[in-house]
């Protein structure tokens, strides 16, 4: 991207600033959640505002948006269900007792990270957690889900949203510099993760190769192995805080490597000709 390069669409609508942007799955929708209390919905086609969710008694932290359903947390200690098309709020899950840092919607279950120190985990269509997740000992502030089935590779069968549930594994991030794996059936925790010097700020999972990647103000970023816990690399480039990861799949013939680019730094990770993966941050 050159220094001639300009915005081709510019939303303001908010009257505060915006902290978080979620992409419907179709790419034809934008929600934006802001400090003004307030999230909005937006074409992607026209730029222009369809949606304006209000009710919640704080700014808003985090937001998540599906094709018939938008969800936001808040400092105000709830997370809201909406309805997309009418802004209706469908929902209201109470229980934390701080700001509600981050979401995460699974199907027919939410999870839910906060500055009490607690996960949890809701009903989609109950407003009372089913599942709490203590033990940090400061703010979780990023969250992670995947299922024993997803380290087996094992796709046969179908099972219900209950029995996926009942193999899932909450990872959780925390300001208390560790990573945290937790049993999502019993709220039981499976493992701690030791290692960074900083808050976790970020964390991206790659279960196909058993591997969990954590991002922290300590300017790393970690490789975990997820079923031992032991932790298999140091990635020290930056000079910065890491705020966010993402990762893709790749296939490269050529021995590990690292490139760097522009405003982001990728690693390859994966020896020869094996399907390895490039994450950016």
């Amino acid at each position: 991207m050159g220094s001639s390069s300009s915005a081709l669409k510019i939303c303001t609508d908010h009257q505060g600033g915006i902290n978080w942007l979620s992409l419907s799955p179709d790419g034809q929708w934008l929600l934006t959640g802001s400090e003004d209390g307030t999230a909005r919905l937006w074409s992607t086609a026209d730029s222009q505002c369809r949606g304006h969710f209000q009710g919640h008694e704080s700014y808003i932290t985090f937001c998540h948006l599906e094709n018939e359903a938008a969800f936001t947390c808040s400092a105000d200690h709830t997370i809201r269900k909406w309805d997309v098309m009418t802004g209706q709020c469908l929902a209201v899950y109470r229980g934390h007792t701080s700001i509600v840092n981050r979401i995460l919607v699974a199907k027919d279950y939410l999870f839910s990270g906060s500055y009490d120190r607690t996960a949890r985990c809701w009903s989609m269509d109950k407003e009372k957690p089913i599942q709490e997740f203590r033990g940090h000992r400061n703010c979780v502030l990023t969250l992670a889900l995947y299922s024993s089935r997803d380290l087996l590779g094992d796709s046969e069968g179908e099972e219900s949203e209950e029995e996926k549930l009942s193999k899932g594994f909450l990872v959780t991030g925390s300001t208390d510099c560790t990573v945290k794996v937790w049993w999502v059936s019993s709220g039981r925790c499976h493992q701690t993760l030791l290692g960074h010097t900083g808050a976790i700020l970020c964390l991206i999972l790659d279960p196909p190769n058993r591997e969990l990647f954590s991002g922290s103000t300590d300017y790393t970023i970690r490789t975990w192995n997820i079923v031992t816990g032991e932790q298999l690399r140091v990635f020290k480039e930056h000079q910065g805080a890491i705020i966010c990861l993402e990762a893709k799949a790749i296939c490269t013939g050529g021995k590990q490597g690292i490139a760097n680019s522009g405003l982001k730094n990728s690693w390859r990770i994966g020896p020869g000709l094996e399907m390895g993966h490039e994450f950016f941050c």
